[in-house]
């Protein structure tokens, strides 16, 4: 179903509600991370479990994503989203008891809610926002990258201040104004036009290949961003920096990714087809990449800015073919829930795999070559998503 035009003054409420969403679905992730140490600490848990604490929230977006659209056939996109941010709120608020298992249950609670948002922001642009689906994907795809920089950032102080579970708990603040400021949109409930049910829609999409194309751009974006997430700061320090500038490198690589996401989507936009700029991020890439195998330190922040800004672009110019590539809403919901669970189970993989072919050489350049692999998949399957045809079932 198609929404009635919006006031000016509910659109602004409805931006503000997107870019407040956005904003909460990478901070309870990025929190962890630099907080790994204080948890092992506290809670005696070990490196299996820690890792099972980053990772779970990626198997909970493999799995969930695909029942996105299911869930808005029955409540409407205004309360599924509202939900989300109910979730995000009690998955936080439940890190911060001192209890083990309620920190694991917080952790799956929250991998739940943020694999419904990453669903349903690309089907909101495509509902709401028809001729901006450019602007607007850069706009809040540049803003889940600030959520996910600022959590970064601010941990370790906080956690100095209020203790890790403080630190993880802070993030209930900004989830709750999100719900109050997404509240007005449960005025209105609009329901998906009737499908074929779940089973129906995911072999229809099995079945395309352009769905495929899409969603293995996708997913190996996806796999490379958490391999670099995990492992950058190790293959710079490998290279003579020492681990302070390190850190560095890697917040690095999320600023200049933050500006590919920004910039990207609304060039992207405004083009007929994409190929053209798939062809531009796929050769910085693979430039920084090549750069990370040759020892010395001097030019890394270049090698790092050129691979943070091509994975942000690539991550934006994903959300944005899901929108494009897709005759409506509700089409668009299905396919960024098969989206994002191809590429969240590829992204759950790919660190283990890195540090095993890392252990297994001791060395690097075995690692990065299988990201060079990886890059040439997404080249092909970018291609082909970014030829301008309409996914129609």
């Amino acid at each position: 179903m198609t929404p009635s035009p919006i006031a000016p003054v509910s659109r602004a409420l409805l931006v503000a509600g997107i870019v407040l969403i956005a904003f909460n679905l990478r901070p309870s992730l990025a929190a962890v991370g630099p907080l790994v140490g204080s948890i092992r600490f506290s809670t005696g848990l070990g490196s299996a479990a820690l890792g099972l604490l980053t990772t779970l929230p990626l198997l909970a977006f493999a799995v969930v994503s695909p029942f996105a659209s299911l869930v808005t056939r029955r409540f409407g996109f205004e309360a599924t989203l509202a939900g989300v941010l109910a979730l995000l709120t009690a998955g936080t608020l439940l890190r911060m008891v001192p209890s083990t298992l309620l920190l694991f249950a917080g952790t799956l609670l929250l991998g739940i809610a943020i694999a419904f948002g990453n669903v349903l922001l690309p089907s909101l642009v495509k509902r709401d926002f028809p001729h901006r689906t450019g602007s607007m994907t850069s706009l809040y795809s540049s803003t889940m990258g600030l959520g996910a920089t600022l959590a970064a950032g601010v941990s370790v102080p906080l956690a100095q201040a209020v203790g890790w579970r403080g630190a993880l708990g802070a993030w209930t603040l900004p989830a709750a104004l999100a719900l109050l400021v997404w509240l007005p949109q449960l005025r209105t409930r609009t329901l998906p036009r009737a499908g074929g049910g779940l089973l129906r829609s995911l072999r229809d999409l099995g079945r395309s290949g352009l769905a495929w194309q899409v969603a293995l751009f996708l997913g190996l974006q996806s796999l490379t961003f958490y391999v670099l997430l995990a492992w950058l700061p190790d293959i710079v320090q490998s290279r003579g920096m020492d681990a302070e500038r390190a850190g560095w490198m890697l917040a690095l690589s999320q600023g200049t990714g933050m500006l590919g996401t920004l910039f990207i989507p609304t060039w992207a936009g405004r083009r007929h087809e994409q190929r053209g700029i798939v062809a531009l991020l796929a050769a910085l890439e693979a430039v920084g990449l090549v750069g990370l195998v040759f020892p010395g330190t001097t030019l890394v922040p270049l090698w790092v800015s050129l691979i943070g800004f091509a994975l942000g672009g690539t991550f934006g110019l994903a959300l944005l073919l899901i929108v494009l590539r897709t005759a409506d809403a509700e089409t668009a919901t299905e396919l960024s829930g098969m989206a994002q669970a191809v590429g969240y189970l590829l992204a759950a993989s790919g660190p283990t795999l890195f540090g095993f072919l890392h252990d297994l050489t001791h060395a690097w350049w075995l690692p990065i070559l299988l990201l060079l692999a990886v890059l040439l998949a997404k080249f092909i399957a970018g291609m082909g998503a970014a030829r301008p045809r309409v996914l129609h079932r």
